[in-house]
């Protein structure tokens, strides 16, 4: 019997099977749990128990089943063929060594004496009659079903038949070959399109910063940049043959020129996938075998980060937050590309943000909306660069102004020269350490009497990749290892006296077996005041360091080893951060 939501739950009101009714399959158990108000897992288990199919929590997936069924459907139904979970262990598959292409289309023909072996599904929700029927058309194996969590049904099908598998899938060509030769230009368009979009959508919802197409000899590879780190993307098997139309589609999504293949181009996309609105930044990039094309995925709307959820301790809060109530001066924060400048500033504003405080940013690219204040693009090509902006800005009556970064001597002069006359300025400088932020404004041109009197203050950080909560454990700390860690970071042997354990990656399904998911800042914080004799006689960074260090002034290594002490993060991840620090 197909399966009725309204015999299963008869207490749901016509409203609430409405609800269910009108959800995607991959969320019909989350629409289910709020009319239920019981947790996923709770919704998900009373299903099976109403449905009569068998709960899966961790499915496995079975390799050489995975060409029985064509890509599309098992996308739009959000099913997937598993291992039997009833049997034993040494019996199973290893679908990693089974792989895609080590399957054939299941016929039943091979052995007529014997049953046929049943093929087990796992889905996010009962199947109904239609999708039977589809599945009788591709095997006539017996079918027995499994309920799973949806999250874990979508982990299968990308990993298995690659992100957008079904958009690409050459359906026509495997059913029917006079249909797959009039197959009309207008069909791979859309196909093309709604790859694209599949592509986007999983970039959002693993929380990608950056999507980056690049065609290689024999394939177009697609990674993400979480966390920090380029990560392959699984795609279809035939995502060669239709590079041309994708790296196309993204160019006329960002209004480029499709014919210009020689020179670089650069352009943007309003990308709505959800509730989600992105702003993201196209550039292309001819290579040998096609254009490469990088996408920055900028979501204007998500949650803003506060000095919490940046990971500052609250020694390092109450620093900021003192000179945060400053009326005027400068505050930098420095760090390679990619250290979260940018957020570190957008959480200041925050924290200062009032209705009686003129606020005005001028960033590339805006990347936080603030509330209530005013927010500035800048564009080169027509003239409107950091320094022009900011004389303008200088205009508006302005208490508090935002300069993306201090790029030449003309923006760290109008910065200083504004903060000097009563405004309160954030800006942020490309420097290893927070001693360098002062040599760096004075190598540019800057007085040196003008820095010790302006800055207030300079935030050196960088990002580490945070444990996962879900399966970080405690491991008994090797005191030699952990003294030779100390001393590659600058840092005395002796620190490691008394420590007995350190946390240490695992890995598991929440953060994709890296043992590591999102990330935690590092700080260093000087303030410039005490230093001001030594920076008017142009003293060199290293000695500047060493006076701060005197005074008090945690460095970047110092920060890093309290986060490795709290089970934060670990010395690896602190080694690769640190290792541009001079």
């Amino acid at each position: 019997m197909p399966f009725s939501l309204e015999a299963a739950f008869p207490a749901l009101t016509p409203e609430q099977l409405q609800i269910v009714g009108d959800a995607p399959r991959a969320e019909r158990v989350l629409a289910l749990a709020g009319v239920l108000s019981s947790p996923p897992e709770a919704a998900l288990s009373a299903l099976s128990e109403a449905s009569g199919l068998p709960l899966c929590s961790d499915p496995a997936i079975d390799g050489e089943s995975l060409r029985i069924l064509p890509a599309r459907l098992v996308h739009e139904y959000q099913l997937a063929p598993i291992k039997d979970p009833a049997a034993p262990a040494s019996n199973a598959t290893n679908a990693s060594d089974a792989g895609l292409g080590h399957s054939s289309l299941d016929t039943g023909d091979s052995d007529e004496a014997e049953p046929l072996a049943p093929l087990h599904l796992a889905t996010a929700w009962p199947p109904s009659a239609e999708i039977q029927d589809w599945l009788a058309t591709f095997t006539p194996r017996p079918l027995v079903w499994h309920l799973a969590p949806a999250d874990r049904v979508r982990e299968l099908i990308v990993a298995n038949y690659g992100v957008g598998g079904g958009s690409l899938e050459d359906e026509l060509d495997a059913l029917d070959p006079v249909a797959a030769a009039t197959e009309t230009e207008a069909d791979e368009d859309a196909a093309v399109v709604r790859f694209v979009t599949d592509v986007l959508a999983q970039g959002i919802a693993d929380q990608a910063t950056d999507v980056h197409f690049e065609p290689q000899e024999e394939a177009l590879r697609i990674r993400y940049r979480i966390d920090g780190l380029l990560v392959p993307v699984p795609v279809p098997d035939n995502l060669r043959r239709f590079q041309d139309a994708i790296i196309s589609r993204l160019k006329i999504m960002a209004r480029l020129n499709i014919s210009e293949k020689r020179l670089p181009q650069d352009g943007r996309i309003n990308f709505k996938s959800g509730n989600t609105a992105l702003d993201i930044r196209v550039s292309t990039f001819p290579c040998l075998y096609g254009e490469s094309v990088s996408l920055r995925l900028l979501n204007q709307k998500k949650e803003a980060y506060n000095m919490d959820k940046l990971g500052m301790s609250p020694d390092e809060q109450a620093q900021i937050n003192k000179v945060l109530d400053y009326p005027h001066g400068i505050i930098l924060v420095t760090g390679p590309t990619g250290s979260g400048k940018s957020t570190s500033l957008n959480a200041f504003l925050r924290k200062i943000n009032s209705p009686d405080l003129r606020i005005i940013t001028i960033e590339d690219p805006v990347e936080y909306e603030v509330p209530g204040a005013n927010q500035m693009q800048t564009r080169a090509e027509i003239g409107l660069t950091f320094a022009s902006a900011l004389r303008s800005v200088l205009r508006q009556d302005p208490d508090v102004i935002m300069v993306g970064e201090i790029r030449d001597l003309e923006t760290a002069e109008i910065s200083i020269r504004a903060s000097l006359t009563g405004h309160l300025v954030f800006s942020t400088l490309h420097t290893n350490d927070a001693p360098g932020a002062i040599t760096r404004l004075i190598d540019m041109g800057v007085e040196p009497f003008l820095v010790a009197s302006a800055v207030e203050l300079v935030i050196a950080q960088r990002l580490v990749r945070r444990l996962c909560p879900a399966c970080a454990r405690p491991v008994p700390a090797d005191r030699d290892r952990v003294q030779a860690d100390l001393v590659a970071l600058g840092l005395p042997p002796s620190l490691a006296d008394g420590i007995t354990e350190l946390a240490a990656p695992v890995g598991c399904r929440a953060c994709r077996n890296t043992g590591y998911r999102g990330r935690v800042g590092v700080f260093e914080i000087l303030h410039p005041k005490p230093l001001h004799d030594l920076i008017v006689k142009r003293e060199s960074g290293h000695a500047l360091t060493e006076q701060a260090i005197a005074n008090g002034m945690t460095t970047l290594a110092q920060s890093g080893w309290d986060r490795v002490r709290k089970g934060q993060t670990t010395f690896d991840e602190l080694l690769k951060a640190l290792s541009t620090t001079d």
